[in-house]
């Protein structure tokens, strides 16, 4: 016999977001991710907004959220991308707003810039993964060191960042921050740069990425 899932809600920002437990149940400080993305809205050039790891997609609907902007929302998981589709048309969003479905790499298309990215990547080491059994793993597993997503993430973002843009990346902690750092410092082809960080509480970090600033316009 097959199990139905009974969807579950939450409201965040002024809007209401369904999931259930196949997916990360959307956390209510992360809408500090969505409130910076919104803020540096006003700074970017124009064009669309691209979210990373979207999940149910609360952190990219919050942030388009009271402006025109439009959202493309990338997620590997079929149930995340079917609840950032239906968050998108609950909120009224959907005309400005496609999900795809696949790896990162491969759905964002060659050619693609975005003024703006955010990303809340996996980063759960996997051997802490354990701790969290109401997590679903995929949603929270980072593999070795909790950056194994994100080095995707920071992939992405070099190669679709428009010069004058930037990225709102969550990482787990002060180690992740080091840890992109290094990843950077260590790729002279990776066209980015740890700009600014903000902590919240004990939930994670956010880390402001730009291009550096001899390549950014005048």
């Amino acid at each position: 016999m097959t199990v139905q899932s009974v969807p579950s809600s939450v409201a965040m920002g002024g809007l209401l977001f369904s999931y259930d437990h196949r997916v990360l149940a959307p956390r209510p400080w992360t809408e500090a991710q969505s409130r910076w993305a919104r803020d540096l809205l006003d700074e970017v050039p124009d064009g669309p907004v691209l979210e990373l790891c979207s999940g149910a997609g609360h952190i990219g609907l919050l942030a388009i959220l009271g402006n025109r902007r439009s959202l493309v929302m990338v997620d590997a998981d079929e149930v995340a991308c079917s609840f950032a589709q239906r968050n998108a048309s609950a909120a009224g969003l959907q005309e400005r707003v496609e999900v795809r479905r696949g790896r990162l790499e491969e759905e964002v298309r060659p050619g693609e810039v975005f003024p703006l990215v955010i990303a809340d990547p996996p980063w759960v080491p996997s051997s802490a993964v354990d701790r969290f059994p109401e997590d679903p793993v995929l949603a929270i597993d980072g593999g070795v060191d909790g950056l194994g997503p994100t080095r995707s993430c920071l992939q992405v973002i070099d190669q679709h960042l428009d010069p004058a843009g930037c990225a709102v990346l969550q990482v787990g902690g002060a180690a992740h921050v080091k840890g992109i750092g290094r990843w950077l410092e260590s790729r002279p082809s990776a066209r980015l740069q740890v700009s600014e960080t903000r902590t919240f509480g004990d939930r994670g970090v956010l880390v402001l990425l730009r291009r550096p600033s001899q390549e950014r316009p005048c």
